[in-house]
């Protein structure tokens, strides 16, 4: 991809009863589709990759081209751009896959001491009808008092891939996002029940935008932080991965295809509530926020789910 003048975050929102793609600029949210009917003759190309995030980001480069030159040509107007308080961002799509890495920060690994330093990537999956978007609240499933938080930098594939090399895996990267890997540690360790414990409803915020890949050229050089009630309790980067990402998407793909649209993420840093003396979970009225620089801000309540049952 050309090196992007500047980063471009693309959202889900919603007004009403209407839903669309937004591109961001200047503190302002521009609809796409509106974009595009404005300035249609000067663009061509198919409003149709509009119709969401995930149909834009499989229309590959063309849709991205025609993403850009909309981004170029807005400009504030009525029924086009909209500020981010009077709409509601939604998770920006429901993935297809969505492959989570165990340990992969040298940090989180120092600070489980049951941990070993894996020879290989660690993944596990997050089951798609866990997330939520900003904003909506994290379930606190009954009879379930370990909850943990785990921000998490995620990697959206772009391209069809199959055993693709570290040299090449880049090119089916489509963008990043954030992932919240929401953890009931005591469902997570009994029995070894990590896809249990992972994938409660609610147990997978996603957002609050998708980030192009050309926007953030340095993916590997990135703060990370994790807020719970204001505190931030993880306050990191990714410089420190055990793995480096081009191996990461590599190795993924040597396993097994991946699709556009299926998102990849890659640990998490040190800070974890489990691991922390004493030990820090969420409650009921807690505010989580996770933040990743370039990308944005990741908020969501936390709410008991009375509903819910348990194996414990």
């Amino acid at each position: 991809l050309k090196p992007c003048h500047a980063i471009m975050k693309l959202y889900t929102f919603k007004l009403r009863n209407y839903q669309s793609v937004a591109v961001e600029k200047a503190g302002l949210l521009f609809d796409l589709k509106a974009l595009f009917q404005k300035h249609k003759a000067e663009t061509g190309g198919s409003g149709a990759v509009f119709k969401n995030l995930l149909g834009l980001i499989r229309s590959g480069e063309e849709g991205l081209a025609l993403t850009r030159k909309l981004h170029d040509l807005a400009e504030p107007a009525e029924g086009v751009s909209f500020p981010f308080g009077s709409v509601k961002i939604l998770a920006p799509y429901r993935p297809g896959k969505i492959l989570a890495s165990g340990v992969n920060y040298h940090g989180h690994f120092t600070e489980n001491p049951a941990a070993k330093v894996p020879k290989f990537p660690f993944f596990f999956s997050k089951i798609p009808s866990a997330v939520v978007g900003p904003g909506e609240p994290i379930l606190l499933p009954k009879g379930v008092k370990q909850v943990d938080y785990e921000v998490e930098f995620a990697v959206i594939f772009g391209k069809t891939a199959r055993k693709l090399t570290p040299e090449t895996a880049m090119d089916a990267v489509w963008g990043y996002s954030i992932l919240h890997d929401v953890s009931a540690r005591d469902i997570q360790f009994v029995d070894n029940q990590i896809t249990f414990g992972k994938n409660y409803d609610s147990f997978a915020p996603f957002g609050p935008c998708v980030v192009t890949k050309d926007s953030l050229p340095n993916p590997e050089k990135l703060a990370l932080k994790c807020f719970v009630n204001g505190q931030a309790l993880q306050d990191s980067g990714n410089w420190d991965w055990i793995h480096p990402l081009p191996d990461y998407v590599a190795y993924v793909t040597g396993m097994m295809t991946m699709e556009p649209g299926d998102v990849m993420t890659t640990g998490t840093p040190a800070g974890t509530g489990y691991f922390r003396d004493p030990q820090i979970f969420l409650q009921p009225g807690d505010v989580t926020a996770c933040e990743i620089e370039g990308i944005g801000r990741l908020e969501n309540p936390v709410k008991r789910d009375l509903r819910s049952r348990t194996m414990i």
